[in-house]
């Protein structure tokens, strides 16, 4: 990350990028990746595979008053987005090496429990986890 960039994000408080669920950084492109194949899943399909994802989290708050995993808290979010036995030690393993709050922990649920339904899962296996572990901050503040 360019020193510019680091300073910037030094001055955001953790726990207001606590509240960020997913930090993706996206490098400029090079003149070579514009002469690769394009993806094998296209926009299409991405979109088609969103809008199953959206049905399935319709189909299971259908009775409560949320609509999606997002808005999941509690007693609510243990009972959907309970991982594997293989996912809970990786999440458990995770949470003490990146030194996550209790908020960043539920929003790992919460993403991997999305992960799990955009491939169509029931369970939310080590995986999901993992993908959704990537998405947090990796840089630390002190």
């Amino acid at each position: 990350m360019p020193k510019c960039g680091a300073d910037y994000q030094a001055r955001i408080s953790g726990p207001l990028f606590d509240r960020i669920d997913l930090h993706v950084e996206v490098p400029g492109v090079l003149a070579s990746d514009l002469a690769l194949p394009p993806p094998a899943e296209g926009s299409a399909e991405v979109a088609a595979r969103v809008a199953r994802a959206r049905d399935i989290q319709r189909a299971r708050f259908e009775g409560e008053k949320i609509r999606t995993n997002a808005e999941a808290e509690g007693e609510l979010l243990d009972r959907i987005a309970w991982p594997d036995a293989a996912g809970i030690k990786l999440l458990t393993d995770a949470a003490e090496r990146m030194r996550l709050s209790a908020r960043g922990y539920s929003r790992v649920l919460r993403v991997a429990r999305t992960i799990a339904d955009l491939a169509g899962a029931e369970t939310i296996l080590k995986a999901h986890i993992a993908e959704a572990l990537s998405y947090r901050r990796l840089t630390l503040q002190s």
